[in-house]
């Protein structure tokens, strides 16, 4: 009896008393799944330009919450729960929106197919990751790759139409058009399920002597997205685009190395 009374006792103070570190990454997803669903506020209101931002203040955040658990060491189960249903809105549902209401909203019937299939996309993808974490460990070569393009740059992807819109209207005939949007869309899409290896930034490590020119480019980055945000966003997700083939055939030359 009494040992039962001080495991009641334990799991009392542990609600009572929760440390910061567990909190601190949870509270950076909220600020992403804030972000996204206030980019389908945006979308709503077709306040394009806001919409897109509210996407990749969305990444942003979505990036540091598992560098922030990982640092603090307060990854729970109910943090990555939590991380999965804000990436399914903020890069699932939010960008479909976006789409939708920006062009395809005005192609008969099928305009919001491409939306469920996209959002659709995104949720089995999350789901496969997170059935994932509990299958045994990969091979050493999938160290440095994801299974499949992540949530985030399969949003930045399938918006990449709207940001050259922005600084290249005189090509709006061709990226606002319903048939390229679906295409993309249906692209990301399988790109997104598919068991392609992508490069992932996990585990890489940066060399000493490449500290200083890593600032350096980072440095120019912010510049570059102060000074022109739409061209430096297009581009760097257009280089992504360009990695995944890139990718397919650096994952290909490693795992002959074990083979």
């Amino acid at each position: 009896m009494e040992r039962i009374n001080q495991k009641l006792q334990l799991s009392r103070q542990k609600l009572n008393a929760l440390p910061f570190r567990k909190i601190a990454p949870n509270i950076v997803t909220l600020l992403a799944l804030c972000a996204g669903v206030t980019s389908i506020r945006y979308s709503i209101q077709a306040d394009w330009a806001k919409a897109v931002i509210c996407i990749f203040v969305a990444a942003f955040f979505d990036l540091v919450d598992g560098r922030v658990a990982r640092m603090l060491k307060g990854s729970t189960k109910f943090g990555a729960e939590l991380d999965s249903l804000s990436d399914f809105v903020s890069f699932g549902v939010a960008p479909a929106i976006l789409l939708y209401q920006w062009t395809l909203f005005d192609l008969p019937k099928f305009g919001w197919f491409f939306c469920l299939l996209m959002s659709i996309g995104m949720a089995m993808r999350l789901a496969r990751f997170n059935t994932m974490l509990d299958d045994e460990p990969q091979p050493e070569y999938w160290n440095h790759f994801f299974v499949g393009v992540p949530a985030p740059a399969a949003a930045a992807l399938a918006i990449m139409p709207v940001m050259i819109s922005f600084d290249f209207p005189e090509v709006n005939w061709l990226v606002r058009s319903n048939a390229f949007c679906a295409t993309l869309m249906v692209i990301v899409t399988l790109l997104m399920v598919s068991r392609i290896p992508t490069f992932s930034t996990k585990k890489l490590k940066v060399p000493t002597y490449m500290l200083m020119p890593l600032m350096l480019i980072v440095a120019l980055f912010a510049s570059f997205i102060i000074s022109q945000p739409w061209l430096t966003l297009g581009l760097a997700t257009l280089c992504y685009a360009i990695s995944i083939p890139v990718g397919i055939i650096v994952f290909w030359m490693e795992k002959k190395k074990y083979m």
